[in-house]
């Protein structure tokens, strides 16, 4: 809920600056299972974002995986996974990912390296650091080593990672997230530059 809030300040704020009204997604908790407007899901689909309702899903198992069997974990790490979900809102409403949507709807492919869905994704990751930027510039919250235990969740969760702990192989035209590196990259360009405009994955 702190971390929830958090980005309700900051993105309140980042809104303001262009004359906009900021409306915070809705945060769930679950275990097990949840049935959201987009459908049921499981603990194995992990945290997600709903846009038709506009929640963020978090499963609080998916936290305990992070660090047992991810290699990721931390505070600061389990509030990046919150903030990518609520970068995914900040997409919804913005119409940022309506061509991510126009295509699936058409039957176009969007999965696979540097497809629209690695782009939505890698630009949630540079939102999530935007965040964080803000909130360390506001709250001075974050400890020695957060940022590294932020890097490493985000390189435990790339495509690549977990395509090689799943089954030894690297399939780059079935991925979904970005690999490691890039998921690394993002995120970090988002923190230091604390601007918006530096998180267009799609032009790039």
């Amino acid at each position: 809920k702190v971390v929830l809030a958090s980005t309700e300040d900051v993105w309140n704020k980042i809104f303001a600056a262009s004359q906009q009204q900021y409306t915070a997604p809705t945060m769930v908790l679950f275990q097990g299972s949840v049935q959201s407007a987009c459908g049921g899901a499981t603990s194995a689909s992990g945290p997600f974002y709903c846009p038709a309702d506009q929640k963020v899903y978090l499963d609080t198992q998916f936290f305990d995986e992070m660090k047992t069997k991810l290699g990721g974990g931390g505070d600061f790490a389990q509030a990046h996974v919150i903030a990518h979900e609520v970068g995914h809102h900040i997409q919804t409403i913005t119409g940022l990912s309506e061509q991510v949507n126009k295509v699936r709807a058409k039957g176009g492919q969007v999965e696979g390296d540097g497809g629209l869905l690695v782009r939505q994704e890698l630009q949630a990751d540079c939102f999530a650091g935007l965040w964080a930027h803000f909130a360390q510039q506001e709250k001075k919250w974050m400890e020695p080593g957060d940022l590294e235990s932020a890097i490493r969740t985000a390189q435990a969760i790339g495509d690549d990672t977990l395509q090689r702990q799943s089954g030894g192989t690297v399939v780059p035209d079935a991925f979904s997230h970005g690999t490691a590196e890039q998921r690394m990259y993002w995120f970090t360009r988002g923190f230091e530059s604390g601007n918006i405009n530096q998180c267009d994955t799609f032009s790039v």
